[in-house]
């Protein structure tokens, strides 16, 4: 079986350098499998939705775990995240909560503002690809 090292990082000296905790490129090598989500907003089973995006963030980062686990995967598998947040100050939160769930090896990460969800009471989406060799 094929571990997360399989996986290679690619972060040229012509560009620079990431801003955070994420690779500009990553490789995954030939037969792996992929599962992709669909992006997680911060609600809980029970309907409740914690007011602040941290709250929101580390909902979103457990619903993804979560489906990782049913997959067979953890967050060492996971090549690719991307979030979605309301205002350009929950930055830091976001990223905050995102870089305690990333593997040893970083995804590539794309982070963007967008003007809302489906229910303003939404703050963060977090949507993940991971790719594993079985």
């Amino acid at each position: 079986m094929a571990g997360s090292s399989d996986k290679k990082t690619f972060n040229p000296a012509s560009v620079r350098a990431p801003f955070g905790n994420y690779n500009h490129g990553l490789f995954v090598p030939p037969g792996a499998s992929l599962l992709v989500t669909s992006g997680q907003l911060g609600i809980r089973p029970d309907e409740t939705i914690p007011p602040d995006v941290a709250g929101q963030a580390e909902v979103c980062f457990q619903a993804v775990d979560a489906i990782l686990t049913e997959a067979g995967m953890s967050f060492e598998d996971v090549i690719r995240i991307s979030g979605f947040v309301t205002r350009r100050e929950d930055f830091p939160a976001y990223m905050a909560v995102r870089d305690r769930y990333t593997g040893a090896i970083k995804p590539v990460s794309t982070l963007l503002i967008v003007s809302g969800f489906t229910r303003e009471e939404f703050l963060v989406e977090v949507e993940v690809t991971a790719a594993k060799v079985f």
